[in-house]
């Protein structure tokens, strides 16, 4: 069972940075996430959200290979592989997994205009060396939403503010 966190910050650049951070995490395999999305809200309000894996290119991508695989049986590779990514792209526009978008832009709505928050979905993790990765955000970022438990949540918002700055909600 995964592990949902919704950290906001202040700024956009901050929670890019903090998904970068995750990311470098990942590679060394400290954390193994699900998702992780970043949500803006800009200052006319509008929410948006910057998904780490465009699902549209992907299913594209994969739609116009198998198109044109599909394609040269028929003696048309050309025509498969348009209709294949035009196919593909559309089931990947229509796929959504992870962290439920309306979940993430009603939580966008919450944050302030030129705010921003990260979601992650995390699988696994080794907690002390994670939250230690994260001592370059401490006091720039607050835990909004958690399914920690109680002990791992105080954990990361402690982590969080430890410049003083940052609360738990």
């Amino acid at each position: 069972m995964s592990d949902l966190v919704i950290i906001a910050f202040d700024t956009e650049a901050t929670a890019f940075e903090a998904r970068a951070a995750l990311v470098k995490m990942q590679q060394e395999y400290l954390i193994e996430m699900e998702d992780a999305v970043v949500v803006t809200r800009k200052d006319d309000g509008t929410v948006q959200l910057h998904q780490a894996v465009n699902m549209t290119a992907m299913g594209a991508a994969g739609g116009g290979v198998w198109g044109g695989l599909i394609g040269l049986l028929f003696l048309n590779p050309l025509l498969g592989a348009a209709v294949g990514a035009g196919a593909g792209a559309l089931s990947g526009w229509m796929t959504d997994v992870g962290i439920n978008d309306d979940f993430l832009k009603q939580t966008g709505q919450s944050l302030p205009p030129g705010g921003a928050a990260l979601g992650i979905l995390i699988r696994k993790m080794t907690a002390d060396k994670v939250l230690a990765g994260l001592d370059s955000f401490a006091g720039k970022g607050r835990v909004l939403r958690t399914s920690l438990s109680t002990d791992q949540e105080a954990k990361l918002a402690e982590a969080l503010a430890r410049h003083g700055t940052a609360s738990s909600l």
